[in-house]
């Protein structure tokens, strides 16, 4: 092995960045962990509801494994999920060895419940503060260890080369101060692309911007059509899209309209437990039926000490605004979360470029099919960053299968005029409304005529030309819109009013690829 083979960068310091970095640590290699924020700045460190292993007595790997392909509505890679599940047990070995403070009852793991799983496993630290508390004590350990952490730093482009890895082009996170890397391994740890929507749960830096890299280099992307909405995200005017977790309905929350009334009994048999996308356009479809800006979730008939020691994080927020769960509705909206699809992957994290890997969020194994399974994310960041640094110290040439539709997209270059930041709010503006929720042909191709007007504004105006955040916004944005106006109808997370219906034709995955020789705007098949 080389002295730059050896000397990975790990791109993102959420839960799948600081996993792998200390793995390789611990396996021989000198990892550097880049991050456009504060090391501690990540998705992993607002996930309130918590970790999914099946670990209680009367739970099994093959139960989670169910789960999980049931609420991926049968897109479901069978393979990365049998990995997730049944590595789950192990890699919560490794969090408590590392210190994760997990919540406890008598001596044992105390073990929640979310929708769409059938046992009680939802492991959970400080209450609501699970990824909070994962994060710290990962940090701790990357810092302890002495592994090289560079802050407000940013990756720009990616160069592949045939051997040890792609050219890595760095620069602070104003965009000044270039460095170029010399070749060596990268993993892409860099999160999803939530906040590119108006209405989030995810902290501003969530962008896609890992995405953008990737497709420009020539990585292939799986599933980019699939973005999960949160259904409640608390609402009110001017304050922030605060998430209220799924665990509140899991403990007996129920939701309701503005005149108290339950909407979910008959919507779906499992009512608030139903999987997060049915959950998510019923909410849509009653808001829109009453006029409402938001629906209410209502906990009153929870004990009040118990949902204080239970969700302390939420109800000191809730408190802010002069609310107490006890005896108030919570207003919430369903808000973008997460995103399923990504950088295709195998079930090691390596992509189609020789020596760039991507773990966590941002990669697309198939783990999560077309609908995640709730509190699956944590754990997919550390099962399948496990074998991305085991793969680092004994690498094999090898790609993952390409989907079965695949679209090639020109993507050339742009004025290169320095962009407005007004143009990063339409973009959020057009995703929210066009590619949101409920999705049409004609929105669809309003959005993405519109986002390609903005990249010829945003875009570089050569290859020796960096892109920004906004071209990178633009183009994440544009992959998300395009895919999702390729599937015709709907699955999972992705809801086509024009076409409402699961097609058995479509029970199969969208690939993107950047076209090797862009000459004009727009898509070609194979």
């Amino acid at each position: 092995m080389t002295d730059g083979a050896r000397r990975p960068l790990v791109i993102g310091s959420g839960i799948a960045g600081l996993y792998v970095s200390l793995r390789c640590r611990e396996l021989g290699l000198k990892p550097t962990i880049v991050t456009k924020s504060r090391i501690e700045e990540s998705n992993t460190r607002y996930a309130q509801g918590g970790i999914a292993a099946a670990i209680g007595p009367d739970d099994s790997p093959a139960l989670h494994l169910a789960d999980t392909i049931r609420a991926g509505d049968g897109l479901v890679h069978h393979e990365a999920a049998r990995v997730l599940t049944s590595d789950a047990p192990a890699r919560i070995a490794d969090l408590v060895r590392y210190g994760v403070p997990f919540d406890t009852v008598e001596g044992q793991i105390s073990l929640g419940r979310e929708a769409a799983h059938s046992r009680a496993r939802i492991l959970h630290a400080g209450g609501d503060a699970t990824g909070l508390s994962i994060e710290e004590a990962l940090k701790r350990r990357v810092l302890d260890a002495g592994i090289d952490v560079r802050e407000r730093t940013v990756l720009r482009r990616l160069e592949p080369r045939d051997r040890e890895g792609p050219k890595a082009h760095l620069t602070d996170a104003e965009g000044g101060s270039l460095e170029v890397l010399e070749p060596r391994p990268v993993v892409l740890a860099t999160g999803g692309a939530g906040s590119l929507y108006r209405q989030s749960s995810n902290p501003s830096i969530a962008t896609g911007e890992g995405v953008a890299v990737a497709f420009r280099a020539g990585a292939l992307l799986t599933d980019m059509e699939f973005i999960q909405f949160h259904p409640t995200v608390f609402w009110r005017e001017g304050a922030p899209r605060f998430l209220i977790t799924e665990a509140f309905r899991g403990e007996g929350a129920v939701l309701v309209n503005a005149a108290g009334e339950r909407f979910m009994v008959g919507v779906h048999r499992d009512a608030e437990m139903a999987p997060r996308d049915v959950v998510a356009r019923a909410i849509d479809r009653e808001m829109h039926r009453t006029g409402s800006p938001c629906v209410y979730l209502d906990a009153t008939a929870i004990p009040r000490d118990r949902l204080f020691i239970r969700f302390p994080t939420i109800c000191r927020f809730l408190a802010t605004y002069g609310l107490d769960p006890s005896r108030d509705r919570i207003p919430v909206t369903p808000a973008a979360h997460f995103m399923m699809g990504g950088v295709t992957t195998d079930l090691d994290g390596r992509t189609n470029l020789r020596g760039l890997y991507a773990a966590g969020e941002v990669a697309s194994t198939g783990v999560h099919g077309a609908n995640r399974l709730a509190s699956n994310s944590l754990l997919e960041g550390v099962v399948f960053g496990e074998r991305v640094a085991r793969e680092l110290v004994h690498p094999v040439a090898r790609a993952p299968n390409p989907p079965e539709r695949l679209i090639e997209i020109p993507w050339a270059g742009g004025s290169g005029r320095r962009a407005e930041p007004s143009l990063q709010e339409d973009v959020r503006d057009l995703l929210w409304n066009d590619v949101g929720i409920v999705r049409t042909a004609v929105g669809l191709r309003s959005a993405i005529e519109e986002l390609e007007r903005i990249a010829r504004t945003v875009e570089p105006g050569g290859e020796d030309e960096l892109p920004g955040a906004a071209a990178n916004a633009c183009l994440t944005a544009s992959l998300i819109a395009r895919a999702a106006l390729t599937r015709t109808e709907s699955r999972g997370a992705h809801y086509r009013a024009d076409f409402p219906r699961s097609r058995p034709e479509w029970r199969r995955h969208i690939g993107l690829l950047r076209a090797s020789r862009p000459s004009s705007r727009g898509a070609r098949r194979r």
